[in-house]
């Protein structure tokens, strides 16, 4: 009898420790799911908020950020796109300091681009959403600067058309009141489908042959414009790079701001006309022949 209860006690403990044990596997399962959803909410209050009418194109690697959202390709080592809101707020309020260093992002586990990769080079590290519309806030600022939202510019352009063209975002962003922003690079489509791009000798990734911002106004009455630059200098003036967003979408597979009405859409998408906006002076307000200036581009490139 003795014997009897010995085995039952040994044969119930063992059981109430593999109980047990279950029990903490399951705890801890499930605090690892309760720390894990703060960040999965807040990404997901992020995508509206950074992309309210949609994400442009499926990507290796979608990132929603504070600041802004991206699309990033393990070929092109670099976004395809960056989107983000821009209000007068921003722009008006408390700035705060950029940091002191490019960072390589943690996010990109596979062969993310180093910053060093750029020491030496031909290149900038040109910013795709700006780091002068990210400073009203020290996180947006601070993710500005990681490797994923940077692509190789010539200083000409970067230091040159590009930042004019920044500048002036910058300048609608307040007169308007509140912009939704995409960025990105173009590369030749013959070389898409492999992921080369212009790879030049000086540096170890595909390099742009120009840059695309499609901005819309989301102030009504809503309008749209858009601009694809050269990856060169230049002096010319920005309307000479004025095309419509149909042209971006075009060159790139986008479909930008898809979950507005598709009337509404298929309607400022037609038409980039620089005389809408707040241009700086009268001899910048002419209407220009958009769709004649996306195309040659590539041309353009294909001289360099």
């Amino acid at each position: 009898m003795r014997e009897r209860k010995k085995r039952f006690f040994d044969l119930s403990f063992t059981g109430w420790s593999r109980a047990a044990a279950f029990f903490a596997l399951l705890v801890s399962f499930v605090f690892t799911l309760a720390a894990a959803e703060p960040a999965e909410r807040k990404e997901a209050l992020l995508q509206p908020e950074n992309l309210p009418f949609g994400v442009p194109k499926e990507t290796d690697r979608i990132l929603h950020r504070e600041g802004f959202s991206l699309g990033y390709s393990h070929k092109y080592r670099q976004a395809l796109w960056v989107g983000y809101v821009l209000k007068k707020e921003h722009l008006t309020g408390k700035k705060f300091r950029r940091p002191a260093a490019f960072r390589t992002d943690p996010a990109i586990t596979r062969n993310p681009v180093q910053p060093g990769e750029y020491t030496g080079t031909k290149f900038d590290r040109g910013h795709l959403a700006p780091a002068g519309d990210m400073s009203y806030s020290q996180p947006a600022i601070l993710n500005s600067f990681f490797m994923s939202n940077i692509s190789p510019q010539t200083p000409g352009c970067n230091r040159g058309i590009w930042k004019r063209l920044e500048t002036q975002i910058r300048k609608w962003a307040v007169s308007e009141g509140c912009l939704c922003v995409i960025t990105g690079p173009l590369f030749p489509p013959e070389e898409a489908e492999e992921g080369k791009g212009e790879e030049d000798g000086s540096i170890s990734l595909p390099v742009p042959y120009a840059f695309y911002k499609v901005v819309l106004d989301m102030t009504p009455p809503m309008k749209m414009i858009a601009f694809i630059v050269p990856n060169r200098a230049g002096r010319e003036r920005l309307q000479r790079f004025v095309v419509t967003v149909d042209d971006v979408e075009k060159l790139t597979g986008c479909d930008f701001f898809d979950e507005l009405d598709d009337e509404v859409e298929e309607q400022l998408e037609r038409h980039s006309d620089i005389s809408q906006w707040q241009a700086p002076s009268p001899a910048r307000t002419r209407k220009q022949s958009a769709p004649a200036r996306a195309f040659p581009l590539e041309k353009e490139a294909s001289r360099e």
